[in-house]
């Protein structure tokens, strides 16, 4: 494909090249000055444009809405020329998804009573999952192309916990979303809703029933029939470009927390016993400080008596391995707009190896992490084996990099690539070096890898989840060459949910730009509360995650962490 430079786009017209996207036109609309982002091709369908608002300032609001969030230029690692609008040429235009948590919400191995001790045990919107992913779906496909490269989308990347609790349904859910096809979210009794919404605690947000619990109190809306709408079928578009899967720990442990073979709960998945907590205050104060982290707090839990419901089992429910998962991604019918296992192939299932590479575009090369670690619990961070390999992969794509002492090392007859690193984990999340059952070798912190990916001048960014809040940190060096940028992006089950494209632009004057845009799902910022489409469902699962009890404002960022012009020093610059 020939270079794409901002000015030879115009001439060639860009509104026709683009007519079947949202909004695609010239630069300059006037709802992009109104937010600082002249410069772009086009804002239509992203955070440029407008942003979800709360009507309200304080207590239960509804959405609407509200200005767009600027385009901030972060000069932290490099400054470019004035003209450099006029000079560059696109490279790349990816999308970033992460923390979808596809979730089976009536499954017998949720924990919602440790609400207080975490939110993510229970959520007042999670019955709404599918909808919000497949509206964010039809969003992505609707833009179409980078706002800042006008280049077509090379690729989608979901980097991790694109299931809640590793089950086989939540696995053939995602895959159904992504790919394109119709899902019906429901497990357990098609009859009727299992889960703890259901059940008259008012510790729960219980939407069909008129009584008072902690929720409603808060503001929330009585709806009756509202799990007959949340679990009708729906049907998602699929992504139109090709899409990349990449490992989080919400997909190979239990909880995201908890190992995946610990026996104790492994059985529950497709029981007809719905935990709800343990008969021993102590053992149940042991669950909650695992949940939060503590990796010895599960020992002596087991003998622990439990308390729970009867529910009606299904074998859906099966956890899956990581083998199993990779497996998925390459069956038949799971392929969608490619590529036939979605970065996975029968190499990694017969290695186990949940970490490759792939081609982002001509010169640009994606790296897939697996930084989840096997001996369960949150954090993670990468295996000797996976660690060797990556500095291989680099080695191989760059014509001069950094020794570990510091020292410049040249290679003739390298063709050089670009490098944009994927992983769940943040480098800062990495710091789970517990021994992996399935491969007894030393583990790398998220510093270690930091280090480096700063020996590398053609890495330009590490992209992640995991946090689910938005934060872009700049990782200097002394060497300009050396240094990079880290991404993290907000899921899309806590508010603000978020998806975020990445145009990689170079922009001829010495830089690299990495233009950062976030975008929200295309579901309406109201719907009535008695609409039973997916778009309105999917409205009511933002409308609800900003309103729950454990919504974190943080988790949404600052300007610089949102739409952002990220500069980097070109190599060999």
């Amino acid at each position: 494909m020939p270079e794409i430079s901002r000015r030879s786009l115009l001439i060639a017209g860009a509104g026709a090249a683009g007519a079947g996207v949202l909004g695609w036109g010239a630069p300059g609309t006037a709802r992009a000055a109104d937010t600082g982002a002249r410069r772009a091709y086009s804002v239509r369908g992203t955070t440029l444009e407008q942003v979800a608002t709360p009507v309200k300032t304080s207590g239960y609001s509804r959405l609407a809405a509200g200005p767009g969030y600027p385009l901030v230029v972060r000069t932290d690692l490099a400054a470019g020329t004035a003209r450099r609008d006029d000079t560059r040429v696109a490279l790349a235009s990816f999308v970033q998804l992460t923390d979808l948590h596809v979730i089976d919400a009536q499954s017998p191995m949720r924990f919602e009573f440790l609400r207080t001790a975490t939110g993510s045990a229970f959520r007042p919107h999670e019955a709404l999952g599918t909808q919000g992913t497949s509206q964010l779906v039809r969003r992505i496909n609707d833009i179409g192309r980078g706002p800042f490269s006008g280049r077509v989308f090379d690729c989608v990347v979901s980097t991790g916990d694109n299931t809640d609790n590793h089950e086989t349904v939540e696995l053939d859910w995602f895959l159904t979303l992504l790919n394109g096809g119709t899902v019906t979210p429901n497990t357990g009794d098609p009859k009727r809703w299992e889960g703890a919404q259901t059940s008259g605690n008012s510790f729960y947000y219980n939407p069909q029933d008129p009584a008072k619990d902690d929720y409603k109190d808060a503001g929330f809306p009585y709806l009756p029939g509202y799990f007959a709408r949340a679990t009708a079928a729906h049907t998602s578009p699929g992504l139109h470009t090709k899409w990349f899967s990449v490992f989080g720990n919400h997909d190979d442990s239990v909880e995201g927390t908890l190992p995946s073979d610990w026996g104790l709960l492994k059985a529950v998945y497709t029981g007809d016993f719905k935990f709800t907590g343990f008969s021993s205050g102590g053992a149940d104060s042991a669950l909650r400080a695992a949940v939060q982290g503590g990796a010895t707090a599960i020992l002596g839990m087991s003998s622990a008596l439990r308390t729970g419901t009867k529910v009606t089992p299904d074998q859906r429910r099966k956890p899956f391995t990581p083998k199993e998962y990779m497996q998925a991604h390459l069956a038949a019918g799971a392929t969608g707009a490619g590529p036939v296992g979605h970065g996975f192939t029968a190499e990694n299932v017969a290695t186990g190896n949940g970490y490759y590479t792939f081609e982002i575009a001509p010169g640009v090369t994606g790296i897939a992490l697996d930084s989840t670690n096997r001996a369960g619990f949150t954090d993670g961070s990468l295996g000797h084996q996976q660690y060797t390999w990556l500095i291989d992969v680099l080695e191989r794509g760059s014509s001069h990099y950094y020794d570990s002492f510091g020292r410049k090392v040249t290679k003739a007859g390298v063709q050089d690539s670009y490098f944009v690193v994927f992983s769940h984990h943040t480098s800062d999340s990495m710091g789970n070096l517990l021994i992996a059952p399935d491969r007894l070798e030393i583990r790398h912190s998220g510093p270690d890898v930091r280090g480096v990916l700063s020996r590398f001048p053609n890495v330009l960014a590490w992209v992640n989840g995991h946090t689910h809040d938005n934060r872009i940190t700049a990782r200097g060096h002394a060497v300009p060459e050396r240094s990079w940028w880290e991404i993290n992006t907000a899921s899309h089950i806590d508010f603000p949910q978020h998806a975020r494209i990445i145009d990689v632009c170079d922009n001829r004057d010495g830089t690299i730009s990495l233009f950062t845009t976030l975008v929200e799902s295309a579901a309406p910022y109201q719907a009535s509360y008695g609409a039973g489409d997916a778009a309105s469902l999917a409205s009511l699962y933002r409308e609800f995650s900003y309103n729950d009890l454990a919504m974190d404002p943080q988790r949404t960022g600052g300007a610089g962490d949102h739409n952002t012009e990220l500069l980097l020093t070109k190599p060999g610059s």
